[in-house]
């Protein structure tokens, strides 16, 4: 009875491994918490969940004719080479025109209008975390979205810009950048209108000003004219001169003919008496030719310089006009050489396989982020206790 009572009572030991088992993952509690458990959930979603996203995408570039006023630098590579070759330069500038009007909400609001992206980003096929979350949207909250499933990017060196879009469809997807290429073109065919009609406008003006100044001019000297009753006092001056001188030419003949004629005949001789009128009548012409040029010489002066600054004004506006019209044809050269094409590089895709979301690399890439995120932590953590203790 007494070796029962004393008997020592024994306790089970514990299973072996199971300690060190539990001490493992309970060291690594926060790891697994904070690292392998999103990592987890996150493939669940993607492999599990995640609807299938089709892209489409288009490659063009803004093309203007060589020798464009204005264009940026030219794109190199053979592609370049060939456009080059074909009469055309690249413009870099009006490509990153382009790309901003697509990225702006202009442009949004504009595809909206046209291809209803609500619908579009709100398909039966999509998920509920990767789909649009309300069939109304703010405009702010549809752009993040589309800029989240479009992306626009453009390449320096060459101009070249690339669209590419998502959709849960592949028409869907391909709808879209078709539109935005359509856009584009419109775009710039806008700049192009508006570059051109800026050239000409001053072109125009100014024919319209040299045509101003020409009638005035004409009208000047139609006013003079009927004012002075002469319609060219130099020229009538020079008539008067011309005629003065032809009386006193006659008048030299006859008189020479006279003494000629006296020589060998009677002074009574009809001939001699005809040649006296004559030379009377050519005397009193010559004499009342000099009286109307002396009382129109008083205003000559002054009617010559009136009508000469007139002449030089009407000569000054012809030439203006000339030289305006002339601008104005260089200027619709010069437009036509500014004139800006958007050129389809790789028409819009049409996508038969899902390639988005890219689960493979979401997943690494999460994963080593939030590796390096504890690892990061941890290190603070230690650093902190080692200084409290």
């Amino acid at each position: 009875m007494t070796g029962a009572a004393t008997r020592p009572v024994t306790t089970p030991l514990p299973r072996a491994g199971l300690k060190p088992k539990r001490s493992f993952l309970w060291k690594r509690r926060f790891y697994l918490l904070l690292v392998v458990l999103p990592t987890v959930l996150a493939g669940l979603y993607l492999y599990g969940f995640a609807a299938g996203q089709f892209a489409s995408q288009a490659q063009f570039t803004v093309r203007g004719r060589s020798g464009a006023a204005g264009g940026g630098a030219g794109g190199s590579g053979a592609l370049a080479s060939m456009m080059g070759a074909a009469g055309f330069a690249a413009t870099s500038q009006d490509g990153l025109a382009v790309k901003e009007f697509l990225a702006s909400h202009d442009s949004l609001i504009a595809l909206q209008e046209r291809v209803g992206l609500n619908e579009l980003y709100r398909r039966p096929e999509a998920d509920l975390l990767a789909r649009l979350w309300t069939e109304k949207p703010p405009a702010e909250l549809l752009q993040m979205y589309h800029n989240h499933m479009n992306t626009i990017t453009i390449d320096s060196t060459s101009g070249i810009i690339t669209l590419q879009a998502r959709a849960f469809r592949p028409d869907d997807a391909q709808r879209i950048v078709e539109e935005q290429l359509r856009m584009s073109e419109e775009f710039v065919n806008r700049l192009s209108s508006r570059a051109r009609e800026a050239s000409l406008a001053l072109a125009r003006e100014e024919i319209a000003r040299a045509e101003k100044r020409v009638l005035d001019s004409q009208a000047a000297v139609t006013a003079w004219r009927l004012q002075e009753r002469s319609v060219d006092p130099q020229r009538s001056a020079q008539i008067g001169l011309d005629g003065l001188g032809a009386l006193e030419g006659l008048l030299t003949g006859a008189r020479a003919e006279l003494q000629e004629k006296q020589a060998y005949m009677r002074a009574d001789n009809p001939m001699i008496g005809a040649l006296r009128n004559r030379i009377a009548s050519l005397q009193q012409q010559i004499n009342e030719q000099r009286q109307r040029m002396i009382r129109g010489g008083e205003n000559l002066p002054g009617q010559l310089a009136a009508y000469e600054r007139l002449v030089l004004e009407r000569e000054f506006a012809d030439k203006q006009l000339a030289s305006a019209t002339e601008s104005l044809e260089t200027a619709r050269v010069d437009a036509q050489r500014q004139q800006l094409f958007v050129t389809r590089i790789v028409q819009p895709t049409m996508a038969e396989l899902a390639m988005y979301p890219r689960a493979g690399i979401i997943l690494l890439s999460m994963f080593i982020i939030l590796s390096v995120f504890y690892g990061i932590g941890w290190m603070m953590v230690t650093g902190v206790r080692e200084h409290a203790f």
